[in-house]
């Protein structure tokens, strides 16, 4: 979709003019996967209208390829307005107008899943499910099991504003059993599931995944992995991605929890498409599962620390070099506004 950013704080009805930018899960991910040297597709629908000129041309500047994003001539590009205070508070507002966009009416008959299918990384969103039958039939064929499919990587993001009926959980539950790799909060389990007790009751009712990463707020982050190599299908589906090992490489243990970074928060908007960005980055690089999550809330670090939905990764380098410090240096980090232009060493950006 195409954002509006405010130019001031306050409501909607007060904010007398707003910045453009772009949004939208999966397109955030495959844009900060670009932007960290990473072949990426971009597959999708837009209008045949001056915003999806700007969507389509504005991705590809990331170095994302559209070759496969469908024009629709009949449907708009979806927009969305929000205000410049914090999700997490009351005064938070959010204004969607995608309902009949040309995204919301994707399909398995108007999409090319030859060219979705082609990279060794499937990343989905349950947002798109959420939009329209056909989107959900799209999704269910994506993540349906079959030889030769892709690494599946699903983000619940449950939204329960999105979902036309009471049948959101249950499906969005269906969809991550069938993925590879799923990321979900540890609040949007209890929203959306009721479950509660942490991550391994969270995999309780999600045993089926290969890596499951549960997102716990400013705690941390748990990556739970099947010894099993997940769904039980054997050497059909490559382990995503690679062999586990630990920094010193040993097998690392079937639960691995990095604590999050200390963070001057500026917007909270697009951070968990940066955390899954960040740990599909270090995924795809084969790193050790603990430098996954550090990885994963480092990208997540430069999205807070910026205004908009989508923030530029830290250079591969210097994520490299704050990932690989120690537990205890790792404990002192405080990431602020500009850190990702600091390409400086690890004991130069941290501080008690």
């Amino acid at each position: 979709m195409v954002t509006f950013l405010p130019s001031r704080p306050g409501r909607l009805a007060d904010v007398p003019s707003f910045d453009r930018a772009i949004g939208g899960a999966e397109s955030n991910v495959a844009c900060g996967l670009a932007a960290a040297g990473h072949a990426v597709r971009w597959v999708s629908r837009v209008g045949a209208d001056g915003f999806g000129d700007h969507l389509v041309e504005t991705v590809g500047g990331y170095g994302v390829d559209t070759s496969a994003v469908g024009r629709d001539p009949s449907r708009p590009t979806g927009v969305y307005f929000r205000t410049a205070g914090d999700r997490a508070t009351d005064a938070h507002e959010v204004a969607y107008y995608r309902a009949g966009s040309a995204a919301s009416a994707m399909s398995v008959e108007n999409v090319d899943l030859s060219a979705v299918r082609a990279g060794r990384v499937l990343h989905l969103s349950g947002i798109t499910a959420a939009l329209s039958h056909d989107c959900l039939g799209l999704l269910r064929e994506l993540t349906a099991p079959r030889a030769g499919r892709p690494v599946v990587s699903f983000d619940v993001n449950h939204r329960a504003g999105l979902w036309r009926d009471a049948e959101g959980p249950r499906v969005l539950l269906e969809l991550a059993r069938q993925a590879d790799i799923v990321f979900v909060g540890e609040d949007e389990a209890e929203e959306a599931w009721g479950v509660t007790g942490g991550p391994a009751a969270i995999r309780a009712v999600l045993p089926e995944p290969s890596v499951l990463v549960v997102k716990q707020g400013g705690k941390g982050a748990t990556a739970l992995v099947s010894g099993a190599g997940g769904r039980g299908l054997g050497a059909q589906f490559p382990a995503p991605l690679g062999r586990f090992r630990s920094p010193q490489g040993e097998t690392p243990p079937s639960s691995t929890f990095v604590p999050a970074l200390s963070v001057d928060v500026v917007a909270t908007t697009g951070a968990g498409d940066a955390f899954a960005a960040g740990f599909l980055s270090a995924s795809l690089r084969e790193l050790p599962l603990r430098d996954r999550l550090r990885h994963g809330h480092l990208w997540a670090a430069a999205a807070l620390t910026a205004p908009g939905d989508l923030a530029a990764p830290p250079a591969r380098a210097h994520a490299d070099r704050l990932a690989a410090v120690g537990d205890d240096t790792w404990g002192t980090l405080r990431l602020g506004p500009g850190w990702t232009q600091a390409d400086r060493a690890p004991e130069e950006v941290s501080t008690p």
